[in-house]
C-alpha cells in the first residue's frame, strides 16, 4: 500500500485493480494480496485517547494534539469558488471548470484529513504498546446539526481506521471501549462527578483536579487494561476499506 513501483510485485499477488476517478484525475488501485507487517520492538508503554472538538485528541498523559481543521480553514476559499460556479452560464465550459476547481478544493480537504490522521496514529502506534480509544457511533453523532460539521472535520471513524491498521502492522494492541461515564467518572477515586460539557475541569472530593478530558482519557486507558484480558485481537478489522474512499 502507497507504493509508486508496482512493477516490484509478482503479478500473480495482483487480485483487483480498480480505476477510480477523482476531481484531479485517474487512478489506478491495486488489490494485492501479501501481508503488510513491520514488528517494531517493544515499548512498554501504555496510552488511552479521548478525541474531542477543542483538541484532535488527548491523551491519558496529559498531551493534547491540536485539532488542525482542515475545512474550517479552507471554508471561505470553497464558498468563493462555489460562487464562482453560479456566475457560469449552465452548460458552458467555464461553469465545468468552476465546477472542477470547487472539487479539487473539497478533494484537497478530504486529503489533509487523510495524511494527518496517518501521521498521527503511526507516531501512537508505534510508540506504545497498548492504544486504548473510544468505541464511538460517529453516525449517531453527527445527527446533532450544531455539531456535525466539526466532528466531520475531525474524521474521528479515520483516525481509528489508521490506529487500528498501524496497530496489527507494528503488532501492538488497539482496544475500543464504551464511552459511557469516561467524562464524569473521577479517574482517582471512581466516583461520578456530574458535569455539564461547558466545563472543562474535572473537580473531584477526593483532591483528583485534572482536565476534563485527560480524566476521560485516564478511564479509557483503565478500562481497556480492564478488557486487555479477554478482548479479541482485532486490530485489522478496518484495514481492508482504507483505500475505497
Amino acid at each position: 500500500m502507497g507504493k509508486w513501483d508496482i512493477q516490484t510485485y509478482n503479478v500473480k499477488d495482483i487480485k483487483r485493480v480498480r480505476l477510480i476517478r477523482r476531481a484531479d484525475g485517474y487512478y489506478a488501485q491495486f488489490c494485492l494480496n501479501i501481508n503488510v507487517t513491520d514488528i517494531q520492538p517493544k515499548t512498554g508503554k501504555e496510552i488511552g485517547l479521548d478525541v474531542g472538538i477543542e483538541s484532535f485528541y488527548t491523551d491519558s498523559n496529559g498531551y493534547q494534539e491540536v485539532n488542525p481543521k482542515f475545512l474550517r480553514k479552507a471554508e471561505q476559499s470553497i464558498k468563493q469558488s462555489q460562487k464562482q460556479i453560479y456566475k457560469k452560464v449552465k452548460g458552458s465550459s467555464g461553469r465545468w471548470k468552476a465546477r472542477k476547481v470547487y472539487s479539487r478544493k473539497h478533494l484537497k480537504v478530504s486529503r489533509q484529513r487523510i495524511e494527518h490522521a496517518k501521521r498521527i496514529a503511526r507516531n501512537i502506534s508505534k510508540s506504545n504498546d497498548l492504544v486504548v480509544y473510544e468505541d464511538l457511533s460517529v453516525r449517531n453523532l453527527v445527527k446533532n446539526h450544531c455539531l456535525a460539521k466539526s466532528i466531520s472535520d475531525a474524521s474521528w471513524y479515520l483516525f481509528r481506521q489508521w490506529i487500528e491498521y498501524f496497530a496489527a502492522k507494528f503488532d501492538k494492541l488497539a482496544i475500543p471501549v464504551a464511552p459511557h461515564y469516561t467524562s464524569q467518572k473521577c479517574s482517582n477515586c471512581g466516583v461520578i462527578v456530574k458535569k455539564s460539557l461547558s466545563t472543562r475541569t474535572h473537580v473531584c472530593n477526593c483532591g483528583c483536579e485534572l482536565h476534563r478530558d485527560t480524566n476521560a482519557a485516564i478511564n479509557i486507558l483503565i478500562l481497556g487494561k480492564q478488557a486487555r484480558g479477554g478482548h479479541p485481537r482485532s486490530n485489522a478489522l478496518w484495514t481492508r476499506n482504507l483505500y475505497s474512499s
